[in-house]
């Protein structure tokens, strides 16, 4: 009995104990900083996939125009595993003329926005109207440009489109024939049950022909003209210090309405140039340039090379770094799949040699494409790469051009995407882009978190590309266009990739596959 009272009394301090020790400890465990990702988001109505940018933590999704905005339905949602939503994004339809919040909470919350881009074609021509109209969606007018003189009662109209297609209605319904614009007309225009009242003006200018902008390159300067509708445009130039004026080859006028653009080749670099707009014997303003320089791309001949313990790097030893490669992830299974080569065009100095293999120990591991690019490999994320992509360029030339041969393989490593390619024969990939980026692009391979180039983002000026699948016998000369999507935005970043798999960065490919590089330059001109 008295052992029994003992062993009660201990075992109640004990209790005691451990709960007083309880109230001391604190939980200061700090709970993980895993951001949660949106992977998917798609929209009905969608022209193209949405951009997903998971470093800004935003989706952008882009509506055709007979979509109401103001009620949105989503179709397909998904997040990085475990994320927690508030609410059912898949139920109902969101208003997205503002972005819609988003909050994805695991451990922290993290709040992520969504836009949503709609580009609804407008227009308004009149038969002899001077320039372009100024169709303003935000204030709901319209302006139109006409000669002095002109009888605003007698006019005719050639086309007219306020609203989205197929479902807008105009009160008065505006169509192709006589026109009144003595005063400015007002129109209602309804859609989606929402009615907007637009203004139509027209406005008289004695200005009949006007060169409206010149952009100038290094070997090409870009015009554009406005003169009336009825008149065909054209532009004439002269180097700074000549007193003829040369007439431009009307080829190369695009004329629409009233307006007209062209591209004025075989200029010299760093010169001054007049460019004037002309439409018969009508003068317009003189408007002067300087061309740009030229630039040879640093070490585009890859004969600049270093090995640094086990990883070959293309550049010289205490040299500057401006392409690299992805050797820094596969070194670590003491492989390098980029390396230089003496297998040149010419037989001399030296090129790049990258190859797809897979890399690992015992059959762990993954397919690794060779590839070697402008910018620099900034880490190892477990057995994915970080890269930042880009070097700083504010030219703008009109090819990239250069020598390679390649080696094809069937593709034997498939990523779940692209698992219908199996079999298939690889593709190289060779594209150069300019961007208007603040700083290098992050890419990143990780599925998890995934941040590949994309061609169509709005930051990407021009963009051009090379793919080939097939086995050539020797070296082929390349030369690929870039094309611009504006000749007036001026880039800060050049991305030049140059890789043995098209999908690489999904790890899939065809071990063996093999891609030689050489002698990569830039054109300037036109043809």
């Amino acid at each position: 009995m008295k052992e029994f009272g003992i062993k009660y009394i201990w075992s109640c301090l004990s209790v005691l104990l451990l709960f007083s020790l309880q109230g001391c400890i604190e939980n200061d465990i700090p709970y993980p900083k895993i951001p949660q990702m949106i992977t998917s988001l798609v929209a009905e109505g969608e022209i193209k996939p949405s951009v997903i940018d998971s470093l800004a933590f935003d989706v952008t999704i882009y509506l055709d125009e007979i979509v109401d905005i103001e009620n949105v339905k989503f179709t397909e949602f998904s997040t990085t595993p475990g994320a927690r939503v508030d609410f059912d994004i898949l139920e109902g339809t969101f208003n997205l003329t503002n972005p819609m919040i988003v909050p994805l909470t695991k451990y922290q919350t993290y709040y992520w926005a969504v836009y949503a881009r709609q580009d609804i074609e407008r227009y308004f021509t009149v038969d002899g109207q001077v320039g372009e109209t100024v169709v303003d969606p935000i204030g709901h007018r319209v302006i139109v440009s006409l000669p002095e003189g002109t009888d605003l009662a007698d006019l005719t109209l050639t086309s007219v489109k306020l609203g989205p297609r197929e479902i807008t209605t105009m009160v008065p319904d505006l169509k192709p024939g006589p026109l009144d614009l003595t005063y400015p007309l007002r129109v209602e225009v309804t859609a989606h049950g929402r009615t907007e009242i637009w203004t139509i003006y027209a406005v008289m200018t004695d200005l009949v022909v006007s060169t409206t902008s010149v952009d100038a390159w290094s070997e090409v300067v870009w015009a554009y003209g406005t003169c009336p509708s009825d008149l065909t445009g054209g532009f004439e130039y002269r180097e700074a210090g000549e007193t003829e004026w040369t007439p431009l080859d009307q080829s190369r006028v695009i004329q629409n309405q009233g307006t007209f653009s062209a591209s004025i080749p075989h200029l010299k670099p760093l010169t001054e140039y007049s460019v004037r707009a002309v439409a018969g014997t009508d003068k317009g303003n003189v408007v002067k340039v300087t061309t740009q320089g030229t630039a040879d791309i640093p070490n585009g001949d890859f004969e600049d090379w270093w090995l640094d313990g086990k990883i070959w790097f293309p550049y010289a030893e205490g040299g500057e770094q401006y392409w690299d490669t992805g050797n820094t992830g596969t070194a670590t299974m003491g492989q390098n799949n980029a390396v230089p080569t003496d297998h040149t065009p010419t037989g001399q100095g030296r090129a790049a040699m990258l190859d797809t293999r897979f890399v690992g120990l015992f059959g762990i591991g993954k397919l690794a494409a060779g590839s070697i690019f402008t910018g620099k490999f900034a880490k190892v994320d477990g057995t994915n790469g970080i890269l930042d992509f880009g070097r700083q360029f504010n030219l703008r030339p009109t090819v990239l051009k250069g020598y390679y041969q390649y080696k094809t393989a069937n593709i034997d490593y498939v990523s779940a995407e692209f698992d219908y390619l199996k079999g298939r024969p690889d593709s190289c990939h060779i594209y150069v882009a300019l961007a208007d980026w603040t700083a290098p692009f992050e890419i990143r391979t990780n599925p998890k978190n995934r941040q590949l180039f994309d061609k169509n983002a709005a930051s990407v000026i021009a963009y051009g590309e090379l793919v080939y699948s097939g086995t050539m016998e020797d070296y082929q000369e390349f030369e690929i266009k870039l094309d611009y999507r504006d000749t007036s935005r001026v880039p800060t970043y050049l991305q030049i990739t140059c890789a043995t798999s098209k999908y690489g960065d999904y790890f899939t490919g065809g071990t063996g596959a093999v891609l030689y590089v050489d002698q990569l330059s830039f054109g300037w001109d036109l043809p």
